[in-house]
Order: structure tokens, then sequence, then C-alpha cells
């Protein structure tokens, strides 16, 4: 499909540079194809689903990924850069996207933290130490620590510095209030270089408000990687390289959702990562499936969905992937017209913005 047919108007007033406080007091937008669009609030969600429902949540913790360092070679001059972790390929290797990516090179080595002054013994103390070991497309490089596993966690945690999303952080600095904003109240598993959004709006009230009205919470993990950010610059959707993420769906939790669905009730993803691991999961029939490893599904008007009956997600970018899914999942014409709704009665967007609720397109 032409990407140009995702394209919409934004105001940059609309761009939420912080969240809502409290965190479940943001607007939802119900959005149901073919009805009235209904505007209510996050309070209201377990009001809109039935008892036996499930929500599934994505449990996957933001990490300091993004890292500042000097670039070394042999006789030369140091070249600050900076890179932006998105995928673990190994204990010791990380695939990031670096700027300036132009003078980087495969052998390079890059200092991060330290003192700037070079590989002295003492700056070691300080600092993380990797080598470029390739350079790709778009700035993406492979990067091998020195360290490696729980060390070199250690060292990103102690080094790196929260990776907000471009048009946050173009705009203000980072500071120590979202490191609590961009974090759901129920992340555990570290991995992740940008915040599952739609799971921000979740409150500890909320969470026990969802519990009392019988819908059931069922946890997954996919950690998101910075790939999210970047915009499709190709001019058709099949031209388009999704960068994949990891997630993690045990036997367990499969055994769960599908009992869900077995009994008639509804399966409510809270986020579009969320979403994307339980379609990467489900059989053509329906059933999940544990899943482990990477996933790259990447989700345009047209793909059929075999598991996920309604979603929680923010508003994303013009010609984003996300707008994509939203739109393959509720049609097209049905999502410009509540984008074109959302703008004009003040809606926030993006990561620290508002919520909306929606349910599919129906078949014909």
């Amino acid at each position: 499909m032409r990407v140009d047919l995702f394209d919409f108007d934004l105001p940059d007033d609309a761009i939420a540079l912080r969240p809502a406080s409290p965190r479940d007091a943001s607007r939802l937008l119900v959005v149901r194809p073919g009805e009235p669009l209904a505007d209510r609030g996050v309070r209201d969600l377990a009001s809109l689903l039935a008892p036996g429902d499930a929500l599934v949540f994505n449990d996957t913790r933001v990490i300091p990924a993004r890292l500042s360092g000097t670039r070394y070679r042999p006789g030369g001059s140091g070249q600050r850069c900076e890179a932006m972790l998105h995928l673990r390929e190994a204990p010791d290797r990380w695939r990031a996207f670096a700027r300036p990516a132009k003078r980087l090179a495969p052998g390079d080595r890059i200092r991060f933290g330290g003192d700037g002054e070079g590989f002295s013994e003492v700056c070691a103390l300080a600092g993380l130490d990797a080598m470029v070991e390739e350079k790709g497309e778009g700035g993406e490089i492979l990067l091998r620590f020195d360290l490696s596993g729980p060390a070199l966690d250690e060292a990103i945690a102690a080094l790196g510095a929260l990776p907000l999303p471009p048009y946050i952080a173009g705009k203000r600095p980072t500071d120590a209030q979202d490191t609590t904003d961009y974090q759901t109240v129920y992340a555990r598993e570290p991995g992740a270089v940008a915040a599952p959004t739609a799971g921000l709006h979740f409150s500890d009230a909320l969470l026990a408000g969802i519990d009392a009205a019988g819908i059931e919470r069922i946890h997954v993990t996919l950690h998101v990687g910075a790939g999210t950010f970047l915009p499709v610059k190709a001019e058709d959707t099949e031209a388009h390289r999704m960068h994949a993420e990891i997630g993690i769906l045990d036997a367990a939790t499969a055994a769960r959702l599908n009992a869900v669905r077995a009994r008639g009730n509804r399966i409510v993803a809270v986020g579009t990562t969320a979403l994307r691991l339980l379609e990467s999961a489900a059989a053509p029939d329906g059933t999940i499936h544990p899943f482990s490893g990477a996933t790259d599904i990447f989700i345009t008007p047209g793909y059929r969905f075999r598991v996920v009956d309604a979603l929680v997600t923010n508003f994303h970018l013009p010609r984003s992937t996300l707008f994509m899914l939203v739109s393959a999942f509720s049609g097209l014409d049905t999502m410009r017209a509540a984008y074109a709704h959302a703008i004009a009665s003040g809606y926030r967007f993006y990561s620290y913005g508002d919520a909306s609720l929606l349910f599919p397109e129906r078949a014909e």
C-alpha cells in the first residue's frame, strides 16, 4: 500500500511532553467501527469490558539504552558519538543506531562514559569499551562489548540514559521524573529501549478496579526496540523493513489465553507490542502457542487478525508502522476519522498522550 495513505496533519501542540497526573487520568477514545465515537476516560476501561475478558500487558522494563561515548582509532583523535541500543544478539553484543554513523567503521573502538581522555587504566574504571563489528544501513551498527552478561547490564545501567522518544527529547531534556513516568507500574523484565506506552496509563488503583470487575490480567514480554521510533521512508509498505524485537510467551501463559477464548471471552491487548507478540504466537486457527525469540511482524491493512479482539493504544505518528497497524485493526477510514476527532477535541498524542480503545472492523 502507498505510505502516503497513512499521512495526516498533526499540530505541534498536540504532542504531549508530560503524562497526565495521575497517570490514569488520561482520556480514552472508544472506537467501534460503524458506530459513533465515544469520549471516555481510562478509568472507565473496566466498565467497557466484560467479566472474564483478559487484558494482556507487556511487562518489559525500559533500560537506559542511550550511550554517549568517544570513538578511537590508532594514531587518530577521538570523535564523540552516541549509540541507541535496540536489539541484544548475544551476552556481549547489541545492535544499535549510531550518531553520527558515517564516521564509524568496523574495527573502530568506542569508549562509553569515562572521562573522554582515551583508554587509560584509570578511565577503564569509569567507562565501557566496545568494538564496532558490523555497519549496516540507516546508521545501524553491531557492537561487541568488552563486558558480557550481568556485568554488561550493570555497566549500561550505570552509564546509559533513558531513551525518551525523539519527539519529546527534541523539545526538552530528560529528567528524574521521566525515570518514573516512562515505566509501567508492572514492568519487571529488563530489556526494552522504549516503553510499551499504552501501559503507562495504568495505576495500581486502576489495576485493582480491573481485578474487582472480574477482568483477568495476563503478562507477556516483548522487549521494545528503538526501531519503533523510525519513520517509514519507503513510498510503499512492501519496501519497509521492520526491525526485530525479542518476545517471550511461555506455555502456562498460552494455556491461560486459550482458556479465555474457549469460554467465549475477549483477549484485549494493552498496546501494539502486546498485540504483535500475541499475533506472532498464534496459529492460523487462533490457537496460541508458546513463543520465544525474535519477531518482525509488520501488520498493515489486509492482515487477518488471529487472536486479538480489542486493543488499548495511544495515538501514533503519521506514516508510522503503528498507525498502519491500528488502521489494519479498525479500518483506515475509521482511524482517519477517529484521529481527526481526537485532534479537534484536544486529545494528547504519542508516548505521554491519551489512549484509545479500538474494536475490530467487521468482516464483510
